[in-house]
Formats: structure tokens, sequence, C-alpha cells
């Protein structure tokens, strides 16, 4: 009589990681967001409620049920997912629906109830779809034809989209992710060097041609040349990590985030975390991200359905490129993003999003991982 084959379990130290980091951010949001509380008490229970109540509470939910289905209903839901994210994103541009923030197109009222960012459920729905198209193309990858025919025509996609907004960092996140994506499938990687390159200079033309975006590189190159304007943000947030010093000043004793740093709770949330843990929390931080990505392609590699390991890829490198995007503008190694440090910054839509993100990666780790 045969014994019955052991039941497969979800990668646990992928997952043990990701509530590390979530259980991380409940604490750090909770103390940034008593600068709202000092402010009213009415839109901290609201920001609190989208964030701890949508976000997080309805993310888990998500990431559990979507962690127990099959691989193979990703792959039937792949392109209706994705044509319903471009609705969703075309709906930030329709009078009394969608409604825009700091200049920028990027939100949609749900009912009276609560909004949300599309670009956000496009970037997942992104990568089930281009790992669905690429996954067929086989061999056929590295030919001008199918490969990069198709990596340009998705680019141009997001491209459209999102810059639209305009909403540059996200279309960067999505590109990267990619990126590679193309490349795990088996692209050339003269076409990689190509892409970068163009990259590079669709980057200087979107400088030229739009101000913020210069404006921001300006401001990272010279800092201290609008101390008061453009570089505000920067140099706030390098006060509270440098008065962070090595241990910090504490849980719940940032001093930044009450009227000095603008987005306390959003861009600006790692630093808070530096001012109150110190060198040794922030590196704490960075090191969780590191690790989950590691652990992330290390699933990946064990996946021999091409799918479902470029569905890994992609959405890891979703999370942890836009983490350290972010981290890397807070400590002013890259120009100011606007991208959230994910499961900690404020944005219940984000949190969401990559919550479900983590329970397909779950999902597929569990049913089509080998050991």
């Amino acid at each position: 009589m045969s014994t019955p084959a052991p039941k497969k379990k979800v990668d646990k130290p992928f997952l043990l990681i990701v509530i590390l980091i979530v259980i991380a951010g409940v604490l750090i949001f909770t103390s940034a967001s008593l600068g709202l509380l000092a402010r009213t008490e009415e839109l901290f229970k609201s920001v609190m409620f989208n964030q701890i109540g949508l976000g997080l509470v309805g993310g888990l939910i998500a990431m559990l049920v979507i962690a127990s289905i099959n691989v193979k209903h990703f792959k039937r839901a792949a392109f209706p997912f994705f044509i319903f994210s471009i609705i969703l994103l075309l709906l930030v541009f329709v009078p009394h629906i969608g409604f825009a923030h700091g200049g920028a197109k990027r939100w949609i009222h749900v009912g009276s109830l609560f909004s949300m960012q599309p670009s956000e459920i496009y970037k997942i729905a992104f990568v089930l779809f281009f790992a669905l198209w690429l996954s067929k193309l086989k061999d056929r990858i590295k030919t001008f034809r199918y490969g990069t025919t198709a990596f340009c025509g998705f680019t141009a996609i997001s491209a459209l989209l999102i810059l639209s907004q305009p909403d540059t960092a996200t279309f960067g996140v999505v590109t990267f992710a990619g990126l590679g994506m193309y490349l795990v499938a088996g692209a050339r990687w003269r076409d990689i060097i190509i892409f970068i390159g163009a990259g590079i200079i669709g980057l200087a033309l979107l400088a030229f041609t739009r101000p913020y975006v210069m404006q921001r590189i300006e401001t990272f190159l010279n800092p201290a040349h609008d101390a008061t304007g453009s570089g505000y943000q920067i140099q706030q947030s390098m006060i509270a990590i440098g008065s962070g010093q090595v241990f910090g000043k504490g849980f719940g004793q940032s001093v930044q985030k009450f009227n000095f740093l603008p987005e306390p709770i959003g861009d600006s949330i790692y630093a808070v975390a530096s001012e109150e843990f110190g060198l040794v929390g922030a590196t704490i931080i960075i090191i969780l991200y590191v690790v989950l990505a590691l652990r992330g392609f290390k699933i990946a590699s064990r996946v021999p359905d091409m799918f479902g390991r470029l569905v890994v890829v992609g959405i890891v490198i979703l999370i942890a490129s836009g983490s350290f995007i972010n981290i890397a503008s807070m400590l002013g190694l890259m120009p100011i993003s606007g991208i959230p440090l994910m499961f900690i910054s404020h944005g219940g839509t984000a949190l969401f999003i990559s919550l479900a993100g983590v329970g397909i990666i779950l999902s597929i780790s569990k049913h089509q991982t080998t050991t």
C-alpha cells in the first residue's frame, strides 16, 4: 500500500519575513501617525481605518485566500485582470470619479467611503499578464519579432497609462520588474543593455519635458540650494535620520514628524523610523527587505513552470525595488520619488495589493516549487 504524498505547504521563511516587516510597519506607522493626531483626531481615525482596517486586515485576508488558490487560476485570470486594471487606470481621468492630489491624477473614489490608487492594481496585473505572455513565447523570446517587440509593447502601454497621471516613479518600478522578468525568460543580454540605454535616454527626455522631474534631479544634485522649497523634504529627512544616531530616540519620540517632515506617514516614514530606532533599527529594516528579496528569488529558482517563476520574480522586484527606491531617496542617494515603503508607508491600496502579491508567491511556493 503506497503512502500518500506529503501535503505541500507555503514557504514559511518567506511568510515569516513578511510578517516581521508588517509588524514593524504597524508600529512605525502608528508612531508616525501621532503627528496627525496632534492636528486633528478625525483625520487620524480616517487614516488608521484606511491603513489598518482596509489595507492590513483586508490584505491579510486576501493573502490567505489567494495562497490557497491553485496557480492555474492565475493563468486564466491574467488577461481579464489586466484589462480590468487598464479600465481602472483610465477612470482616474473621468470627472467626479478620478481626483487629483499634489498635481497628479492617480486616485479614484470608491463609493463615498474610501479612495484607491489603480496603478497599484495595474502593477500586479502587469506582472501576471506579462508572465503569461513570456511563458508562451518559449525560445522565440530571443527574436526581435516576438521578444523585443513584446517588451516594447508592454512598456509602451505602461508609459501611456502611468506617465499620463503623471507617475514617473511607478512607471520606473513596473518597467524594472518587466525587464527582470524578460531577462529570466531568456532574453539576450544585448537587448537588455539596449533597453537600459534607451531608458536612460527616456529619463533625460522626461527631465527636459517635465519640469517636476528636472526639479527633483536638481534637488538631488544640490539639496541645499533651496532648503525651504524643493530641498525641504530631503533636508528634514536627513535631520531626522541624523538625530536618531545609533540607537534612536525611542518609540514614539520622533520630533520631525510634528510639523517638520512632509508626508511623515508616507514618503518620509523611513526617516521617522530612523529617528526613533537609530542606525540599528534603520539597518534592520534594510536587511529585512534584502532577505525578503533573496528568499523570493530562491522560491523562483525552485519553480519548474516558467509562468510561476516569472510571476514570483516580477512581484519580488516590485516590492523590493519600490522599497529600496524609497529608502535611497530618504538617504539622499536618489531623487525623491514618491514611492511608498512597502508594508509600512501610508496607502491602503498599496498595502492590500502588496499582501495580495505575497499571497500569489505563497501559492506558487505551495503548488509549484520543487525540493
